[in-house]
């Protein structure tokens, strides 16, 4: 089977192993943006090759299929599918895994995925609002109190900021920092000319996790759910990144989620692309996934939609897939998933520690063209993974930095202990040529860190439960503006 992978980064050398580790011969290619090694050789292992060209263009991608005819097309980030690609791809007749334009609106715009829940009254939703003008979010964020300031357009994680103010009327340094969060989003994000621009939702905490799920656009394919670890460094402190790592297991769960919060989470999502898909008239053929929060609020809680696969988390998943994974792929394209299994490693969990150098994500212009080394002979004795994200092979045949996160190393083990002790034992194999700090968490996987998000949803739990038998799911929310009175009330929809 001939296969087109669109994609740079890690997420897509994931990709690329589970569908070269198919019982079918594969033939793959890679459509990329640059020379990533690991994506190369697993092209030119299979007998295919790697073209570099601007995944983001429509035409230069089509142009790279029709030269490789492939019988299956899949488009792993969301960028190219918000300019269209799979479209592009579709239209010329071929076979794609990806989102179209318009079913990957749910990611592109937080807004719509937004409307999108409180237009058909889905659990789960956060209240917000959104505003096309600084002054009018400034004002409003003025007298919000508790709530995340984000993009209203999805940035790879750009600009998301958390403003904790129980106080809002008490301090007018409160309101300095509230407004400057504003003016720093709208002015990150106004080169975009979006129709909304600045999106303020109320704050919630709890534990975070992802559920993933293949779709053809009528059957949903549930995948095991994966705790990202979006903050740069331990403790859950520093800036938003793409991610710096993840867990997954035992089974479809994880230790500090339920399987009565698992099944909720599911109905959820399935509704979400259910309305999705009614809502822009087109069959949704790809990975969805819900980036979800456990909180009192409503017990499983959206705080945004991926309309592709997460980097790290299918890398996360990766060891402990059994199925033929690029069946599944390909049965989704083609609107045949209906009765498809996925089988897991139910005995064994995974660790995923990204490498990023330092500078990462603030200053990726600093942390862009050193030169870096890994012992991956090393890395696999220890029964490991390494996936190549964020690295150039330049003409001189060596690895340089391209600011973002750069390697990810994929660990698996009977236990989490287990599990943690070798992804520790492989970060030390990737090593900085010209002396530029690499940085990774330690903590993630660690037993402190996961008895830490146990006794956060417990605490969840019980609140969730309180707010249960009062009858008040989805209450918290209020904002009284002067000379407008309340503004935003929990039990009024933000979309009249």
């Amino acid at each position: 089977m001939r296969v087109l992978l669109v994609g740079s980064g890690a997420r897509e050398h994931a990709l690329a192993k589970l569908i070269v580790s198919s019982q079918n011969a594969v033939e793959l290619h890679v459509a990329a943006d640059y020379v990533n090694p690991g994506l190369k050789r697993e092209a030119e292992r299979s007998g295919g090759r790697l073209f570099a060209v601007d995944t983001n263009v429509p035409r230069a991608v089509a142009g790279v299929a029709e030269e490789v005819s492939p019988d299956l097309v899949v488009v792993g980030p969301e960028e190219p599918q918000f300019r269209g690609v799979a479209d592009a791809l579709r239209e010329r007749g071929f076979s794609v895994f990806g989102a179209s334009r318009a079913c990957s609106e749910v990611e592109r715009s937080k807004v719509f995925g937004r409307y999108l829940m409180w237009k058909h009254g889905i659990p789960g939703r956060l209240h917000f609002m959104a505003f096309r003008s600084l002054s009018e979010a400034e004002e409003f964020v003025k007298y919000a109190g508790d709530v995340v300031v984000k993009p209203a357009r999805q940035v790879g994680g750009k600009g998301v900021r958390v403003i904790r103010d129980t106080k809002a009327f008490l301090s007018e340094t409160k309101q300095q920092v509230k407004s400057g969060s504003v003016l720093r989003t709208f002015e990150e994000l106004r080169s975009l000319a979006e129709d909304y621009v600045v999106l303020v939702e109320q704050r919630v905490e709890g534990v975070e996790y992802t559920a993933q799920a293949i779709t053809d656009g009528s059957y949903v394919l549930p995948l095991p759910l994966v705790q990202d670890y979006p903050h740069a460094y331990e403790l859950d402190l520093g800036y938003e990144t793409g991610g710096m790592g993840c867990i997954s297991g035992p089974g479809y769960l994880l230790p500090f989620i339920t399987r009565d919060e698992y099944e909720a989470t599911e109905k959820i999502v399935g509704r979400v692309l259910e309305k999705l898909q009614e809502e822009v008239g087109d069959r949704y053929a790809g990975a969805f996934a819900g980036q979800m929060m456990l909180t009192g609020l409503w017990g499983p809680t959206v705080i945004e939609f991926y309309s592709r696969f997460g980097d790290p988390e299918i890398a996360c998943l990766m060891p402990r897939v059994e199925s033929d994974f690029l069946e599944l792929l390909d049965r989704a394209a083609r609107s045949a998933l209906a009765g498809a299994k996925l089988r897991v490693s139910e005995d064994t969990v995974s660790v995923v520690k990204a490498i990023a150098p330092a500078g990462y994500p603030a200053f990726k212009k600093e942390a862009s063209g050193h030169p870096v080394v890994v012992d991956e002979g090393r890395i696999r004795e220890l029964g490991c993974h390494l996936l190549y994200a964020s690295v150039e092979q330049g003409i001189d045949g060596m690895m340089y930095t391209k600011g973002s996160r750069a390697f990810e190393i994929v660990c698996a083990a009977e236990d989490y202990e287990r599990a943690y002790r070798l992804a520790e034992a492989a970060v030390s194999y990737v090593k900085s040529l010209d002396g530029w700090p690499l940085y990774y968490r330690s903590d993630i996987g660690s037993r402190q860190l996961l008895e830490a998000r146990r006794r956060e949803a417990e605490r969840v739990r019980t609140v969730h439960a309180s707010k249960q038998a009062r009858g008040t799911l989805g209450e918290t929310f209020t904002v009284w503006m002067p000379g407008r009175g309340i503004v935003a009330n929990p039990l009024l929809s933000p979309l009249r």
